[in-house]
């Protein structure tokens, strides 16, 4: 006969009590442990010159007027943010009130999402200045010695739609519709006397106005894209967006046709350290190399030793412009394979430069082909950094936003960098 079945006592379990209300007494400051990596981002702000901001406020001691931010909160936050992969301004704006890390940068500063907004694209010139001032310091620490470099080029989606894309006849005929109906909205702003009505009239004002800027620009842009054209049967199908008219629909990574930017980065290849950043409209890299290289050297006083780039970027005119002085660069790129299998690609060309043929000879030797195989160590991985940090598609429009944007993820990634190696 089977005994009996005992019931089993429940178990004992902590169970969530989120109804219990408590005191806990803590500051912002022991929120945040002592090796957080936002206490390296804020270290670096401190450090930071930031005197053309400071200048610019108005608001001193002895005189009326309300207190601004300090400049240093939204410059940490927009560092840290970029390296924790936030890139919207409503969203950075959410974490300062919800979240602790965003809550210390800002010690119970209040901010708002346009503040956040406009901070990020006002300032491109103090970007730049800071990337290079960093690039500077770790040069006289010898830390970056700027021999080697690598280039390379990602294509970011712009801010734009396919659909926007439009042909001169259309173009101009949105710019007449656009005129007219400005027209109408000033004639009735001028005779409405009521006030509501009235702001409401202003608003669609501003936005017709906006939008009859933007068709202007496209445009002016589509003249630009039709003088590249040689045949006038491509100048008739040339078109440019009425939503960013700097953009250019480009061939992406997965073999797709988009609006995007061709951004640059410019990489040191000992420390991964992002030394030069450039950004185009154009979709090919060809041609690319000669102004990041003048752009080096404008920086830095010296071009690098090497310049190590892929089989996109060189032509006989960018090698002999980068070759000769004062730029004295040597270019580790592969020679395009001849049509004729049975030449020999690393021997010159009757029509070669002095330079361009010690390119071909010196890429035939197993010492620069071991060199060239940093380039993608190097460069491609700072571009998939980028990208895992959010620099697939910009939120932003016209090339001088886009490229604030960019300079804000060399920053970021710089001062990632920095603190590595200041631990190596």
């Amino acid at each position: 006969m089977d005994e009996p079945k005992t019931s089993r006592p429940a178990p004992r379990l902590q169970l969530p009590e989120r109804d219990q209300m408590k005191f806990r007494a803590a500051s912002l400051e022991e929120l945040v442990s002592q090796d957080h990596p936002v206490r390296a981002v804020w270290e670096y702000v401190l450090q930071a010159d930031l005197t053309a901001l400071h200048d610019a406020i108005r608001a001193v001691e002895g005189a009326p007027g309300r207190p601004p931010i300090d400049p240093r909160i939204l410059l940490a936050l927009w560092l840290y943010a970029t390296l924790d992969g936030v890139g919207s301004a409503r969203e950075l704006d959410r974490l300062t009130r919800e979240h602790q890390v965003y809550q210390w940068i800002c010690g119970d500063v209040s901010v708002n999402y346009h503040t956040l907004a406009d901070f990020r694209v006002e300032h491109p010139e103090l970007l730049e200045r800071l990337l290079v001032q960093g690039v500077a310091a770790l040069t006289s620490q010898n830390l970056v010695r700027m021999k080697r470099v690598a280039q390379d080029g990602v294509r970011v989606r712009a801010n734009a739609g396919a659909a926007s894309f439009r042909r001169e006849k259309t173009l101009k005929c949105h710019l007449a519709e656009a005129d007219e109906q400005l027209r109408q909205l000033t004639k009735e702003l001028h005779e409405d006397t009521q006030a509501s009505s009235r702001r409401q009239k202003a608003a669609r004002e501003r936005a017709t106005r906006e939008r009859e800027s933007r068709v202007a620009e496209a445009l002016r842009q589509l003249k630009k894209l039709q003088e590249t054209k040689p045949k006038e049967e491509e100048k008739k199908k040339a078109r440019a967006s009425e939503t960013d008219p700097e953009a250019r629909v480009m061939k992406m990574a997965d073999g797709g046709f988009r609006p995007a930017f061709n951004v640059q980065f410019a990489t040191d290849v000992e420390t991964q350290i992002i030394v030069g950043v450039d950004v185009s409209n154009i979709g090919s890299d060809l041609g690319q190399m000669p102004p990041m290289v003048d752009q080096l050297l404008k920086s830095y006083g010296r071009a690098p030793t090497d310049i190590l780039v892929d089989g996109g970027f060189p032509s006989n005119k960018a090698i002999d412009a980068v070759a000769s002085p004062p730029n004295g660069c040597t270019v580790f790129a592969p020679v395009q394979k001849p049509k004729d299998p049975s030449r020999d690609p690393h021997l010159p060309l009757p029509g070669d430069s002095p330079a361009v043929a010690t390119w071909r000879r010196r890429m035939g030797t197993e010492l620069a082909k071991a060199i060239y195989k940093l380039r993608a160590q190097t460069a491609e991985c700072v571009n998939a950094l980028a990208r895992n940090r959010g620099l697939t598609r910009f939120l932003v429009r016209g090339l001088r936003k886009v490229r604030t944007i960019a300079l804000w993820f060399a920053l970021a990634h710089n001062v990632n960098r920095a603190v590595a190696l200041g631990k190596a």
